[in-house]
């Protein structure tokens, strides 16, 4: 038991998540978020009896979740309820539908239907990139607080896997031929945020995630982790204020003391731990702490994810529609490029859709639906679209691919009511810095040991969680790197922990 007082600022993901850690290992946590709500871009949004999760729509790598509430002394199922979705989502090409999933005969049967003669080449990339995961993992569990930490045996271990002079879209090369079969497997680049173009090969084993352990939806949507997390959280004895925006971090000689409260109300800490976006947070929360890595001016520099265009619908109908939908651009490649290189909205455009009523009708009034659409888009910094002109007609665009692609022929019709969100809106209303809603970009010059740290580099008594942080976004990777950064607040105050296991056998739900 240490006693000593932490102050966490953003009650995302990784903000509950450190706090249930550290209230069930003796810490007095006080975790301060801006909204009514918890879960930062892991919230509910609800509008006329619908509910719609903000950002993440599944759940990968369950056993990480389940490993976070055991490290609080908690049981998940106690606080939410799950159920696997497989096969896991379409993918709509212009001349075919592939449906994926987690089942390895299944899987290999959809590609004899759809890629003849590739059937083969799904066992060899499961067996080569289950090397790669169980040899890359461990990397993204342990910290990197210090340049020594890169001659650490995991990572040495891991080096050949990292394979750093390929791409994600090169690797899968190795594996397939057709350009299709190798965007079923590439497209999850888009889940960092990055191109497969350019994403690092070492991320091949996000596809391989999904196919070895599966995808989850959780009743409620995504957002009901965040609020289960909560509720452990007040349980533990930590205490939740909600509606207390902070204006910024209290520093002296490079120490942080506290926070100020914009009311003006100032509150002491032991240590603070910041769960805002990094860029934001450095820009504005730090501003007047002189740093020098991190100042404004060099932020602007760093490399960021892609922002997303996000249309929430309540339809007065259920759809024959499956819970997860890819439609891909005629030229998936000139898609990317356009939101990568070029900096432009994409006429020609890929979407993802979800209906998630057609597994869950707490989402939604009796015989209707939540229909969630995202479509990736640049962020800020690459883009000088003026997004408030071309919004209602952006949205009609993706409306009519809809409608024209998919079984969602009579969308426009039956919408009963809309939440339209853009690059403008992440940055305004979420505080996401140039509107990059996954955060710094996961380039080799931004991964491990050079990305921000979670013990911050340039403040003592200052430490970061969250995906613009060491080992970077996603949901399990932010709940990793609350671990971290309770392991090594632990470590600091002299509080045992135990390491996280090994990757052997893990158990999902």
């Amino acid at each position: 038991m240490s006693g000593k007082n932490i102050i966490i600022v953003g009650a995302g993901p990784g903000g509950l998540t450190a706090g249930m850690i550290l209230a069930k290992r003796g810490f007095k946590v006080t975790i301060l978020e801006k909204e009514k709500v918890v879960g930062g871009r892991n919230a509910a949004l609800k509008k006329d009896g619908y509910t719609f999760d903000v950002g993440p729509t599944f759940l990968m790598m369950s056993y990480i979740l389940k490993e976070m509430f055991l490290e609080a002394g908690k049981k998940v199922e106690d606080y939410i309820q799950v159920k696997r979705i497989d096969p896991m989502y379409r993918l709509k090409f212009t001349d075919k539908e592939v449906m994926i999933s987690s089942g390895f005969e299944e899987m290999k049967a959809e590609l004899l239907k759809c890629f003849p003669g590739s059937e083969d080449s799904l066992l060899r990339f499961m067996k080569t990139e289950k090397i790669r995961y169980k040899n890359m993992f461990p990397c993204l569990q342990t910290d990197y607080t210090s340049p020594w930490h890169l001659f650490r045996s995991v990572l040495l271990k891991a080096i050949p896997y990292l394979q750093l002079h390929k791409t994600f879209w090169q690797n899968l090369s190795s594996y397939f031929k057709e350009d299709d079969l190798k965007i079923c497997f590439t497209f999850q680049a888009k889940y960092i945020g990055m191109s497969p173009w350019e994403c690092p090969a070492a991320f091949t084993m996000i596809p391989y995630v999904e196919h070895e352990y599966g995808i989850y939806h959780v009743y409620g949507g995504l957002n009901q982790i965040s609020a289960g997390m909560a509720k452990a959280f007040k349980e533990l004895g930590g205490e939740l204020l909600l509606e207390t925006p902070v204006e910024g971090l209290i520093t002296e000689k490079k120490k942080v003391k506290g926070v100020k409260l914009k009311d003006g109300q100032e509150l002491f800490a032991d240590d603070v731990i910041v769960n805002a976006d990094f860029a934001y947070a450095m820009s504005e929360l730090a501003k007047n702490a002189g740093l020098k890595k991190y100042s404004r001016e060099k932020l602007k520099k760093k490399r960021y994810s892609c922002s997303t265009f996000m249309i929430y619908l309540g339809v007065k109908k259920k759809y024959d529609l499956p819970h997860h939908n890819i439609i891909f651009a005629k030229d998936y490649k000139n898609n990317v490029k356009e939101i990568f290189e070029k900096g432009a909205p994409s006429e020609d455009m890929s979407i993802y859709v979800q209906n998630a009523s057609a597994t869950d009708s707490s989402l939604a009034p009796e015989g209707k639906s939540t229909i969630y659409i995202l479509v990736p888009c640049p962020n800020k910094a690459a883009t000088g679209t003026d997004w408030a002109k071309i919004k209602e007609s952006y949205k009609n665009r993706v409306l009519d691919i809809l409608e024209k692609r998919t079984e969602l022929r009579d969308l426009r019709q039956n919408i009963e009511t809309e939440i339209v969100y853009t690059p403008d809106d992440w940055e305004n209303k979420h505080n996401v810095f140039y509107g990059a809603t996954f955060n710094l970009a996961h380039n080799l010059t931004q991964m491990l040991y050079f990305r921000p740290r979670n013990k911050f580099e340039e403040l003592e008594n200052c430490y970061l969680v969250g995906g613009g942080t060491h080992p970077g976004s996603g949901l399990p990777t932010i709940y990793e790197s609350a671990r971290i950064t309770s392991n090594l607040l632990c470590k600091k105050y002299g509080v045992p922990f135990v390491k996280p296991t090994t990757l052997n056998e893990k158990e999902s739900f």
